[in-house]
């Protein structure tokens, strides 16, 4: 991806903005003002945002807009998304958001370092390109997409490196939910460290 595009992240490819409630993971059922990120070579097969995937498809779209839109709803929240929003540097759209009073929550992969200031971070680590630098560290939520009972290995591998604090959750892959669902609560029954993570924004029939 060509950064001086984006010059240095004071512009990003803003694929959409809507303001929603949260539907997965630790604040689901909150609302939040989304941004969604475009760019994305991490490539899961089951990616239901493939339409991220290319940045040359959305417009460049300064931070400090996409800022002033964000403060103009009632959550004082922003869902970071994408894509794979590290790709971009996060710092100016992060700093913009602070300086405006917003928490900032992201969503990513860790296949890229990480930049901005975060109040949350949930890592949902992908086997295609693991993740990198400190970020287990960092991660207060740490959400495992199940699409084959291997997938619960994967899982384990990455709880084993972060912190004590971090929660964890397992999510049904969408289209293999009624087949997989069995085995996460199976798993969970044995492992009650281990949540259920559901994509509650899908039956709510919501963006």
């Amino acid at each position: 991806m060509k950064q001086d595009r984006f010059e240095n992240g004071f512009k990003v490819p803003l694929v959409e903005e809507f303001y929603t409630l949260q539907g997965e993971g630790y604040h689901v059922g909150k609302a939040a003002y989304f941004i969604r990120i475009g760019g994305c070579d991490v490539g899961c097969s089951w990616c239901d945002t493939k339409f991220s995937w290319d940045p040359e498809l959305h417009p460049t779209v300064a931070v400090e807009d996409i800022a002033d839109r964000a403060s103009g709803y009632p959550a004082a929240a922003v869902v970071v998304t994408g894509g794979e929003p590290l790709m971009v540097n996060m710092e100016p759209l992060t700093t913009m958001l602070k300086k405006k009073k917003i928490q900032t929550f992201l969503e990513t992969s860790g296949a890229y370092p990480l930049t901005g200031t975060w109040d949350w971070i949930c890592l949902s680590p992908k086997k295609n390109m693991p993740p990198t630098g400190d970020i287990h560290t960092r991660a207060d939520e740490l959400k495992v997409i199940i699409s084959e009972e291997s997938d619960i290995e994967w899982a384990l591998e990455h709880s084993a490196r972060v912190k004590n604090e971090c929660i964890l959750y397992l999510q049904p892959e969408w289209s293999r939910r009624e087949k997989i669902m069995p085995v996460v609560i199976a798993f969970i029954k044995e492992n009650p460290d281990w949540r259920v993570s559901l994509q509650a924004h899908k039956y709510m029939r919501i963006p």
